[in-house]
């Protein structure tokens, strides 16, 4: 039997239990934040102004309900609107045509820099600038004309204000995420006598998506929480319908927590997809 040098065999050393260094500062702060944390849920649940009767009351109302569908519609399409465009700009962002250069960077420096709250009253309003619509040749009659009030609604308004501003974030993270793929990726596609077209859609956009995915699921979760801003157009989201609820009944608290507990639940799935996402297309490289 092999023995080591301090004359114990290599069965004894299994055998033998390695100590790990003490660190009483964990503990300390883990008791401070389990201290911390059972007096928050003891202030909440002791608390009777935080109205829990009235927020079971009002989590499942209908008017609440159908704010919410409104709410994760408005995210679900302004999103896609959002990839979109924001695709047809990264592109352009990435063109060896110096006036399609300029024309995503004009777009995307103009709202990126406008406020979201902004944007949205502006397409709200239109009709005060442009009374009418109309559809024809340039410089002509129109063939068709229609009020724009009529043409851009608050659900227009909305789409047109979410989808807008978020396009120009989705174009540098897409650009960002083009980027990271190696040159040599567009080369070899060439000296296959693929279009540049087709190597972007069948190779560089399926490696980039590794890069792009995370920042798109931030931006996800911030187009929900963005379409609360709807409310000063008198879109009936989930915050508007809380809004109209406690100006009615002056439970201000309780349907607020209401609206930040259906907000964590939507949250909370749309974490669990991208998480999915991130596995999937990360694989080779965790």
């Amino acid at each position: 039997m092999s023995t080591t040098t301090n004359g114990l065999s290599g069965a004894e050393l299994a055998l033998l239990k390695t100590r790990g260094r003490r660190r009483p500062l964990r503990w300390v702060a883990t008791a401070v934040v389990l201290l911390v944390a059972a007096l928050v849920v003891y202030s909440m649940l002791t608390n009777e102004r935080f109205g829990w009767p009235v927020v079971a009351q009002y989590l499942f109302d209908s008017r609440v309900l159908n704010g919410l569908v409104l709410s994760i519609w408005l995210t679900v399409v302004c999103m896609v609107i959002a990839l979109v465009l924001g695709t047809l700009l990264a592109v352009m962002r990435l063109s060896a045509n110096s006036l399609l250069r300029s024309t995503s960077w004009i777009y995307i420096w103009i709202f990126r820099s406008v406020p979201v709250l902004v944007q949205l009253i502006f397409w709200y309003n239109l009709g005060a600038l442009y009374p009418s619509l109309g559809i024809g040749i340039p410089f002509l009659p129109p063939f068709m004309e229609f009020q724009t009030n009529d043409v851009i609604s608050a659900l227009g308004a909305s789409i047109l204000g979410l989808s807008l501003a978020q396009s120009a974030y989705s174009a540098e993270i897409i650009r960002a995420g083009i980027l990271s793929v190696s040159r040599g990726q567009l080369d070899a596609a060439a000296s296959l006598g693929m279009t540049r077209a087709r190597a972007l859609r069948r190779i560089v956009l399926p490696q980039a998506l590794r890069v792009i995915i995370p920042p798109v699921g931030n931006e996800v979760v911030g187009m929900l929480k963005n379409t609360s801003l709807v409310s000063v157009i008198a879109m009936a989201d989930l915050f508007y319908s809380v809004e109209l609820i406690y100006a009615n009944t002056f439970q201000t608290i309780p349907m607020l927590i209401v609206a930040c507990i259906w907000y964590l639940v939507v949250v909370s799935l749309l974490s669990f997809g991208q998480s999915y996402l991130e596995r999937r297309y990360g694989r080779g490289f965790a």
